[in-house]
């Protein structure tokens, strides 16, 4: 029976002695291309190899139904799993390869050139003596790939240099790749150089950055790994390769103003991206010269480049994050050969190891948002806003030592008739979207007032999927720069400026449904401060009503009232703060409720398409519909208003029950909280008392003569009285009794038992304690007069020296003022 041998390139070797204790990365990721194969026969191993090259991997699941490895295509190859071969007429690697020592396992494994430098160098009598031994055995492709001069100075002198170059493959004891765990320095026979070992999660297992691709074939003296490349000697740190390397001379300058350079001297784990010389010089002046002379933001541009884990190249398979010592992420990955940065090509070289992490060149200088001015920090989709930000002269008022949060709309929200404004406008509308102080996005809170450079304070909306200013809302982008936020809007922000009654007079659309609010008596609802939205429908929606039929409508009230408030909730509900598709339940002042939800953009209102929203008001917002709403629940019991009801809804069935009548909604809801105070105090003075005691003033004793007058304000009256209307909904006049009555007897007890005059602020206070109901108090306190306010002051009169020293104590000098309020019923 002929045997055939089929050796693979992996990083595992699934031996019986060593099947127990697999539980690595490397185990793992040959276990799942066990999987992957076994419909191939026993033994078989699935492997990737990149097209067009001779590396192979034992994939991730990513790179395995990706179907390529680095952005580049890879077929599928199923070889025998490491250890086992093939057999004549037999399917699947049914037998094991056979033991040999050392140097013998080096012909098994295919590593040949490494056999013959072993033998020409003398080495061979140690490979097949007694010991145990790891043999980090370079593939003949390898030394193929080793430059030039140092493989024939490495082949002119054998018995010194080629001998010492393999010891430094070779460790004096088995480690297999099991033992081989991330971050371990190993011990080289050649010198006691040291080895450094990688284990990364995606299977790949490195030595000074070349990858094991063939793993763990046993020898009877050791064990034999084959590698990717020929090892050199690693003996400097990164901060030494800086220091001497002269295409890095502008990094190190940079790393020594910014005291980064001693770091990278210090014993650790480091993955340095290293701006040559070139890559800096590619930077504007202006820019380079302000990050060079801010220390943070120096300091900030070094450490971006620097990550706290070694990343060797081999081992970087597809795109991954990786945090840097700034704090902030660069995404590392790979296109064929070539490792990327943030997406670009730009190493120049890699794999540079030192004795504390690895080095790779790039051609770039990688900027981090903490180093850039906040009007550096848009990006590709916000060129609009920050080209007009320079037009108009605005970039250049935002101070580098200033605090600033920019809202930038995105370049899709300028439209061409935005652009063609007047330069004054276009200034006021950009000044509109830049606020005085910084406000990261977790400061941002529900109804947050933020003031703009042009004075507009602008109102913020937190929903569950979404945080809103005014009408435009965030998408992700958010940054934080050298002196300000940037967050990223939708939207153009339009500040307020009328009342929701002011937006439906000017608006001649909307006329028809403002004379049902006038005869409803509910102008005021939409005039007074508040928090509302109201989904107002233009005068196409009435077209089908008469004069008799709307003399008709307004004679019932009540029905009126329910149908209007029906297009009215409490909060302020901006369209594009709803989570796409899903649908929000709101509750209407009516008490119905209504159905909302965005579709492609598109707010639909009980499945109504809104043709215009966020038209924002000072008290609320205003949406647009082209139909009357009506809640699908609320029967009519009149003919006539059937009639016209019909007219005017034609997409849900209206329900009809004789007899039944509207509830009566009543307008306390919408009163805002209005105090009163009628407090006269008169004013009595007590006599003054005067009193002497001496202080130490700059180490010597002095006399103080200090007078006191007590001050008291007296009500004159006596009474306080305070009037309270707040906000909420009625649906049951004996609970709304029961509430009035709790919430007066809850001020009586505060004012009774607290010892203090309230004040109008705090009156307003604890009356908005009051809970969801509507109602007008009026409450008298009446008593003999009381004592509100006292009022002490010291006046120093006179401060003259003492000649014999005494004891003293320490006294706090200037004037002190302690003030009582005291009420009583």
């Amino acid at each position: 029976m002929k045997i055939f041998f089929l050796f693979t390139f992996s990083t595992f070797f699934w031996s019986p002695f060593e099947q127990a204790a697999a539980s690595v990365h490397y185990d793992k990721i040959l276990t799942h291309s066990r999987i992957r194969a076994r419909d191939q026969g026993q033994n078989v191993c699935a492997l990737q190899q990149v097209m067009g090259t001779k590396k192979k991997y034992f994939s991730t699941c990513r790179n395995w139904y990706q179907g390529a490895i680095c952005g580049k295509k890879a077929t599928v190859l199923y070889e025998c799993c490491p250890g086992y071969m093939k057999m004549d007429g037999m399917r699947g690697c049914p037998a094991v390869a056979p033991i040999d020592h050392v140097y013998g396992t080096l012909g098994i494994v295919g590593a040949t050139s490494t056999q013959q430098y072993s033998d020409i160098s003398k080495l061979r009598e140690e490979l097949e003596g007694r010991g145990s031994f790891t043999f980090f055995a370079p593939s003949s492709e390898a030394w193929e790939q080793l430059d030039s001069e140092i493989h024939r100075n490495l082949i002119d002198n054998v018995n010194i240099e080629l001998y010492n170059a393999l010891h430094h493959h070779m460790v004096n004891k088995r480690m297999l790749t099991k033992d081989l765990k991330n971050g371990m320095t190993l011990v080289s026979m050649y010198n006691d150089q040291k080895l450094l070992i990688n284990h990364y999660p995606n299977g790949v297992v490195t030595v000074n950055c070349a990858r094991v691709i063939y793993g763990n074939q046993i020898a009877t003296n050791g064990v034999v790994h084959v590698i990717d490349r020929v090892l050199t000697a690693v003996g400097n740190t990164i901060q030494d390769f800086i220091e001497v390397e002269d295409d890095l001379s502008s990094l190190r300058a940079a790393a020594i103003t910014s005291d980064v350079l001693d770091i990278l001297g210090k014993p650790g784990h480091y993955t340095l991206f290293a701006p040559t010389n070139e890559a800096f010089e590619r930077l504007p002046r202006g820019l380079l010269e302000r990050i060079m002379g801010d220390k943070v933001a120096s300091e900030a541009l070094v450490k971006f480049h620097i990550l706290n884990t070694l990343q060797c190249s081999e081992a970087i398979t597809g795109g991954a994050a990786y945090e840097t010592l700034e704090g902030n992420t660069v995404e590392v990955g790979c296109d064929g050969e070539s490792l990327t940065v943030n997406g670009v090509k730009m190493v120049k070289r890699k794999d540079i190891v030192t004795s504390n992490g690895v080095i790779h060149l790039i051609d770039e200088v990688l900027i981090p948002d903490s180093a850039k001015q906040v009007i550096e920090l848009g990006g590709a989709q916000q060129t609009t806003f920050t080209d007009l930000m320079i037009q108009l002269g605005l970039a250049s008022s935002l101070r580098p030592e200033g605090q600033y949060t920019l809202l930038v709309p995105l370049n899709g929200a300028f439209s061409d008739d935005t652009l063609r404004m007047d330069q004054r406008r276009l200034k006021t509308i950009l000044q509109n979207h830049i606020i005085n102080v910084k406000v990261g996005l977790n400061e941002l809170y529900n109804g947050q007032e933020l003031e703009t450079i042009g004075g507009k304070l602008l109102r913020v909306f937190l929903y569950r999927t979404a945080v809103c200013i005014e009408n435009s809302c965030m998408v992700r982008g958010s940054k934080e720069g050298r002196n300000g936020f940037i967050h990223i809007l939708r939207q153009i922000i339009n500040p307020a400026e009328k009342t929701l009654h002011e937006m439906l007079r000017n608006d001649k659309r909307f006329s028809v449904f403002l004379s049902l609010v006038k005869a409803a008596d509910l102008d005021d609802v939409l005039s007074q401060p508040g928090k509302w939205t109201l989904f107002v429908p233009t005068n196409d929606a009435f077209k089908s009503l008469t004069d008799d039929d709307k003399d008709i409508l307004i004679r019932d009230k009540n029905a009126l009232r329910n149908i209007l408030l029906y297009h009215l909730t409490q909060g302020v509900f901006i369209g594009s703060g709803f989570e796409p598709g899903v649908t929000n339940i709101l509750k209407t002042i009516q008490g119905g409720k209504l159905y909302l939800k965005t579709v492609n953009d598109t707010l639909l209102v009980n499945e109504l398409k809104s043709r215009e929203s966020d038209l924002m008001a000072t008290n609320g917002v205003i949406h647009v519909i082209d139909k009357l709403l009506y809640p699908a629940d609320l029967p009519v019991g009149n003919d006539q208003l059937l009639t016209i009801l019909k007219k005017l809804i034609k997409y849900i069935q209206i329900k009809f029950v004789r007899g039944s009548a509207f509830k009566e909604i009543p307008l306390t809801f919408y009163k805002i909280n209005i105090i009163e105070s009628n407090v006269q105090p008169i004013i009595r003075k007590e006599e003054p008392i005067i009193k002497t005691y001496t202080k130490i003033i700059d180490g010597r004793p002095v006399e103080v003569t200090e007078k006191k007058v007590t001050e008291e304000r007296i009500i004159q009256g006596p009474e306080i009285k305070y009037t309270r209307i707040t906000a909420g909904g009625s649906d049951n006049e004996e609970k709304l009794k029961k509430l009035l009555e709790d919430e007066v007897t809850k001020v009586t007890k505060f004012i009774e038992g607290d010892g203090h005059l309230l004040e109008d602020e705090e009156i307003k206070r604890l009356l908005q304690g009051a809970g969801t109901e509507y109602t007008k108090v009026t409450k008298v306190i009446e008593g003999e007069p009381q004592i509100i306010e006292r009022e002490i002051k010291k006046v120093h009169l006179e401060e003259a020296p003492v000649r014999k020293e005494q004891p003293t104590r320490r006294t706090q000098g200037g004037t002190a003022r302690r003030r009582t309020r005291l009420a009583y019923p």
